[in-house]
């Protein structure tokens, strides 16, 4: 340890994505390569001696406990725990977070020295992990509030190769097995025999973490909840989501620094006949065994929704990825004008 593989692998993944800016202190971390990068590991953020660095990735993260507040992380999984290295910039992004996060080092900003909160879950604590649709992210549950983390990759592959290296990892830990049921079968394990409906899939790790992935009936609540939103004009047996993806809408902000734009989170979903942007909770949905109440606002919210019909061009930026799209739409105030023109003048 460390092989030569591992090291090439680590160096190439330790790239922050070009279209999210960080801290100096994260900037640091993105510049180490290959031996540097393991001696970092070892010096600064591993908490036992033994342990390995097995997989880097670079994601934006959400708190169960801040779920408004989205933050750029250098993941790190070792053979001991998930280590979250995060941007200095969140600890000052949300009041409350004063009993979350420990200020004590506060009296370094203003010198050379720069800082980074480092969250660390442990592999023993985890219990079980919640993959998104279409793998676009995936949520890490522990036993409490404090120990639920979304990672939003924005990404199938990223989210497949961390799923892959977890599951790797886990395997190497020491827990007693769960008893085995009797004749356990495909039915009885994911099937009621009351409904015959399908549960969550669920796949129980030998570690006894719970790997669970949505089932076709998340994408049919989906379907119905699109529908409600075009005011039931579409019927449901004939919509059909063609894309589903998490997306970033780009607001450009006008003023002193009028080059910069400001990147807001947004569930892009797509069907046969519209185009909808939704306000997505990552974090909260399904609720966790100790959630007392049900979160503040629903899993999606609508942002904004248009016809494919009123669609006038479609602009591609040349830059690589991340793609930038341009929708541009007809300015048409009232949708259905010519309707309402003929039902003047030619109907009573």
């Amino acid at each position: 340890y460390p092989s030569e593989f591992l090291m090439q692998k680590i160096t190439e993944d330790n790239q922050i994505p070009v279209h999210l800016h960080v801290s100096v202190s994260l900037q640091y971390v993105a510049g180490l390569k290959g031996n540097a990068l393991v001696e970092f590991f070892h010096g600064n953020i591993a908490e036992v001696e033994n342990e390995e660095l097995r997989h880097l990735m670079w994601s934006s993260v959400l708190f169960y406990k801040t779920p408004s507040v989205e933050v750029m992380a250098c993941v790190l999984l070792s053979t001991k725990a998930i280590y979250f290295l995060l941007d200095d910039s969140f600890i000052h992004a949300d009041e409350h977070q004063s009993d979350f996060w420990n200020k004590e080092n506060s009296d370094c900003e203003n010198s050379s020295f720069h800082l980074s909160c480092c969250f660390v879950l442990k592999l023993n604590d985890l219990q079980s992990v919640n993959v998104g649709l279409f793998d676009q992210y995936f949520r890490i549950t522990g036993h409490s509030a404090d120990h639920i983390v979304t990672c939003l990759t924005r990404d199938s592959y990223n989210t497949h190769t961390f799923i892959q290296q977890l599951m790797a990892v886990l395997s190497l830990l020491a827990r007693t097995p769960s008893p085995e049921p009797v004749d356990k079968d495909f039915y009885s394990e994911f099937g009621s025999k009351n409904t015959g409906k399908m549960e969550n899939y669920e796949l129980i790790h030998s570690s006894r973490v719970k790997f669970i992935y949505p089932n076709e009936e998340e994408m049919g609540d989906l379907a119905f909840l699109v529908a409600e939103k075009m005011d039931g004009l579409t019927n449901l047996q004939s919509l059909n989501i063609l894309l589903y993806v998490l997306a970033f809408q780009v607001n450009h902000v006008e003023g002193p620094a009028q080059n910069t734009s400001s990147l807001q989170p947004k569930t892009l979903i797509l069907t046969s006949s519209d185009l909808f942007l939704f306000d997505e909770d990552y974090i909260s949905y399904p609720l966790p065994e100790f959630a007392k109440e049900p979160p503040k606002r629903d899993k999606y919210q609508l942002a904004d929704g248009r016809r494919i019909r009123d669609l006038d061009r479609v602009l591609m930026g040349y830059q690589t990825y991340p793609q930038a799209l341009t929708f541009v739409f007809d300015d048409v105030q009232n949708q259905d004008l010519m309707q309402n023109l003929t039902l003047d003048h030619f109907g009573e």
